[in-house]
């Protein structure tokens, strides 16, 4: 689901401390303020040195890794003759930096995504050098990477990050994806800023991120406004501002979650008992999903699912090593006939047998189009359009299914999507199913249009599925292909 579990000794370590602890706000020097200000001074320790982070970076914490990365964008100097560089096979949130981007007049650049997401080194580099900024410190210019896809399991090479600061670039890195299971530091590879969450990491808490920063890279970004907490003078009436002195406070608006920024201590030192190894059981579990989901074919030998995602070309199998690729799949389940079975159908079916499916887009539109061979259609896009209509006219749904792997994945995890993925050979129980989700409500696009199949469709389950296929396009008003 893209979220960890949290562990049940993380809940009960942090249930403890606050049972035998007053915390009160930070933005005081009472005792239980003082206490809360440690507890938050040791979480931004922890997180330093988790990513091995040298002198000269500090930790600004938000809301979540979306947050961190807004503050970014609403605060870079941005210039009409700067230039804003990014791949396509990227988060919204990293996208969502192009508004301030534009609203300055500076030029947006992509890096295309390739069919299966991710992009060509070669064509990374020529683009970034054609955009590079004329005067670095008149034009500032950013250069944001994702550093793992979280739809087409994609692992960025980090030495863009160098290549692009060698031409003046700032560089922004979204490790959000990246860091749960793999390794990674900031002495190795100097970006100027990262965004992370914790609960993509360790499960708990939830509505907390942070950016990692270097101190002179924040120093260079203009805040469009203060909050308590943030300043130490502000004249009322007035125009007199004093920002914070410490610089990572500055872009900390209003009070620090002091309650649960302790729980992110426990949750780093428990994440670094397992993180060294955690590549080479995830690598094991990957490879076999993938090759027991290979595996899987109906009588007339086609496939169950195509798989659309980056897929691993090796094992893990040393301490330190790195897989070639995150530990996720993205994939379609598809018909005897090829056509791909409806993503509301598999979220339904999957809801009936306890599993937890992930599927749509993943908030990453670019990644989608690019598994998708969407690329085209998405260029055709108009101002208001909204999702149905994109649908509608691409004549299926936008999105795939996703298996992410983490820290509490086991092989019966493994086993339970194989084994779901097996039942649907089974014509009948698959039809049976299928006529049971047409005769429920169905809520189409998010529009709150309601469609409820006609009563004929329960006198329907013996049919082919392409008949079932045809009535409920009719009913969704899409050209799904049959």
């Amino acid at each position: 689901m893209g979220a960890a579990l949290y562990p049940e000794r993380l809940i009960r370590v942090h249930t403890e401390l606050l049972a035998r602890s007053l915390m009160g706000n930070t933005h005081s020097i009472n005792n239980s303020s003082q206490l809360s200000s440690n507890m938050v001074e040791q979480a931004r320790k922890a997180v330093l040195e988790f990513f091995d982070a040298p002198p000269g970076y500090v930790v600004v914490f938000t809301s979540n890794a979306s947050a961190a990365l807004k503050l970014v964008g609403e605060s870079f100097p941005f210039t009409s003759s700067s230039s804003y560089v990014l791949s396509a096979d990227s988060h919204n949130s990293v996208h969502g930096i192009r508004q301030y981007a534009a609203d300055k007049g500076s030029r947006v650049a992509y890096i295309p995504a390739t069919q299966e997401g991710g992009f060509y080194l070669c064509k990374a580099k020529r683009l970034i050098h054609r955009n590079r900024p004329l005067f670095r410190n008149r034009h500032p210019s950013l250069f944001a990477l994702t550093a793992q896809s979280n739809i087409s399991a994609w692992k960025s090479p980090l030495s863009l990050l160098t290549y692009a600061t060698q031409f003046g670039y700032h560089t922004l890195l979204d490790a959000a994806a990246l860091v749960p299971t793999t390794s990674f530091s900031l002495t190795d590879h100097p970006v100027d800023a990262m965004a992370v969450s914790f609960y993509k990491m360790f499960g708990y808490p939830t509505g907390v991120g942070a950016l990692v920063a270097k101190k002179s890279f924040l120093e260079k970004l203009e805040r469009p406004w203060f909050a308590g907490g943030n300043v130490e003078v502000v004249q009322v009436p007035g125009m007199v501002v004093t920002r914070a002195s410490r610089v990572e406070e500055r872009f900390e608006d209003g009070t620090v979650n002091y309650l649960v920024l302790p729980a992110i201590t426990e949750g780093l030192r428990l994440l670094s008992s397992y993180i060294p190894y955690l590549p080479i059981r995830l690598s094991a579990l990957l490879h076999a999903l993938v090759e027991n989901l290979q595996k899987i074919t109906y009588p007339n030998g086609a496939p169950v699912l195509q798989l659309l995602s980056h897929l691993p070309q090796r094992r893990v199998r040393v301490v330190g090593e790195e897989a070639d690729t995150g530990f996720m799949i993205s994939f379609l389940y598809l018909l005897p006939s090829g056509d791909p079975i409806s993503l509301r159908f598999i979220d339904f079916l999957a809801q009936q047998h306890k599993i937890s499916l992930r599927t749509g887009c993943m908030c990453n539109p670019g990644g989608a189009a690019a598994l998708l061979s969407l690329q085209h259609s998405m260029a055709q896009l108009y101002p208001t359009v909204r999702l149905h209509d994109f649908e509608r006219v691409v004549g299926r749904e936008l999105g795939v299914v996703r298996v992410s792997l983490g820290l509490a994945s086991s092989y019966e995890d493994v086993w339970e999507i194989v084994r779901f993925s097996r039942r649907l050979v089974n014509r009948e129980w698959r039809e049976w199913w299928w006529k049971k989700w047409l005769d429920e409500e169905i809520t189409v696009g998010g529009d709150g249009v309601t469609l409820k199949a006609p009563a004929t469709s329960a006198e329907s389950g013996r049919k082919e599925e392409g008949g079932l296929l045809r009535k409920w396009a009719s009913m969704w008003t899409v050209r799904t292909r049959t």
